[in-house]
């Protein structure tokens, strides 16, 4: 895969879950391939430091870097690296699409070359990497594995009053509007079973910001996966600046009402053959 290319500036973005039984469970088999995927844009004091630890915690999996042309030269670094290492691939894309659009086009390249297990994280350190094993290991238990905020256990490091009311207002709309039984649906450190994603109607996704992250747990309840969360600490970043702002929030909830109305229709979140 290596540097896939510019993506194009067009790039698009019934029935309740079960939750897993002990016959439901489904194991991670030998030699299953793993995609983790780093959005980023401004992100070049963090971004080789971050692909070490990860492949220090995870050695076996490869890394995507999806970088929206970011003015800090990340995209270029992250050519760098992986002209020197072989497991790390980089997605240019034109310009800043927004957050929304750059995990679909993750989402879009771990289908398209047929791995088996998608994991989006962080591109700031905010997500722990030593924390993967424990994510890859959990698929046992569900489909969608989700580090958790929420959760007994988990927490939140170096937020404000303002951003933590901001955080757990979000989450409580997502659980009312959508339907979600899920702790913490505004994370992002999660990993899919992408053999349950392969049936989702990526064009009808809503969301270019940071609200793909209640559409993606959305869509993937109402397809039937199932869901597990384990604790995380989420770390405030140290380098580089944040991106979420009261706009983004504004948005998402904008988003999640879109949804609920969508939820109510029986709008099909899955491909329907013609």
């Amino acid at each position: 895969m290596k540097c896939v290319g510019v993506a194009g500036a067009a790039d698009p973005l019934s029935g309740p879950v079960s939750e897993a039984s002990p016959g439901q469970i489904r194991s991670i088999p030998p030699g299953g391939r793993v995609l983790v995927t780093l959005c980023t844009y401004n992100e070049r004091e963090n971004l080789e430091p971050l692909v070490a630890a990860i492949l220090d915690a995870a050695p076996h999996v490869d890394i995507l870097v999806v970088d929206d042309n970011s003015p800090d030269g990340t995209g270029i670094l992250a050519d760098q690296i992986a002209s020197q290492q072989p497991q790390v691939h980089v997605l240019h894309r034109p310009h800043k699409q927004g957050l929304g659009r750059a995990t679909l086009a993750a989402l879009r390249e771990a289908l398209t070359q047929e791995y088996d297990y998608w994991l989006n994280m962080d591109a700031d350190f905010s997500h722990d990497p030593k924390v993967i094993p424990a994510l890859l290991a959990s698929l046992s238990h569900a489909d969608v594995v989700m580090g958790s905020r929420y959760i007994p256990g988990g927490g939140t490091e170096g937020w404000s009053l303002v951003r933590r009311m901001m955080s757990r207002t979000i989450n409580a709309y997502a659980r009312l509007l959508l339907g979600l039984r899920t702790k913490d649906n505004s994370g992002a450190f999660r990993c899919y079973r992408l053999s349950r994603l392969q049936t989702l109607d990526l064009s009808r996704f809503r969301a270019t910001g940071y609200a793909v992250q209640e559409e993606l747990l959305y869509r993937c309840r109402r397809a039937g996966c199932t869901f597990h969360e384990i604790p995380i600490t989420f770390r405030d970043r140290e380098r580089g600046q944040s991106k979420i702002n009261l706009t983004e929030a504004l948005l998402a909830v904008w988003v999640l009402l879109q949804l609920a109305s969508d939820r109510l229709r029986g709008v099909p979140v899955v491909r329907v053959d013609k």
